[in-house]
């Protein structure tokens, strides 16, 4: 009779408040911690198959050094990676092998779409075999327009993204 009066609700109030009052002071800060690693140790993997990877590669040189914002250059393998720049043009046949590449990539993982070929198809957009654009078979968080897009401007949407991690809820 006494276990059908005592149920979990109603057995200690401080209990369920405490609970709350440690989620809330434990969760946000440490959550913050999360994002503000994911943002600055960006590993990507490049799916390169036009002229944007020549602008990935001045990017990437001295003059510009995506480093100090975060995106690291070396990495070991798609395991390890939590971002794919894809640039250039995608064919239909270069899609389902896109897809498994996003696919081995650990969570949370995020996708820029770098050039006018990434993002719609390009000077090919009326190709058969050319997609108009990766955000039918990937979800793209970033868009970096341009044909080819310069390296600051990749470097712009780089730091969207990180914004974007920033408001994100970790999990």
């Amino acid at each position: 009779m006494l276990k059908e009066l005592i149920t979990p609700q109603n057995a200690n109030v401080f209990v369920g408040k405490l609970g709350d009052i440690l989620y809330k002071a434990v969760d946000q800060p440490l959550g913050m911690a999360i994002n503000w690693g994911r943002m600055w140790s960006l590993w990507p993997v490049h799916i390169e198959t036009a002229c944007c990877s020549v602008e990935f590669g001045a990017a990437s040189s001295p003059r510009y050094d995506v480093e100090r914002f975060g995106i690291i250059e070396a990495f070991g393998s798609l395991r390890q990676c939590d971002l794919v720049v894809v640039q250039g043009t995608i064919t239909r046949k270069m899609a389902p092998r896109l897809r498994l590449v996003y696919d081995q990539m650990p969570e949370p993982k995020y996708v820029i779409a770098m050039g006018a070929c990434a993002i719609t198809g390009g000077l090919y957009f009326d190709s058969y075999n050319v997609l108009p654009g990766i955000d039918g078979i990937l979800p793209v968080d970033v868009y970096v327009p341009g044909c080819p897009p310069r390296p600051e401007t990749l470097i712009q949407g780089c730091m969207l993204l990180q914004e974007k991690i920033k408001r994100m809820k970790a999990r």
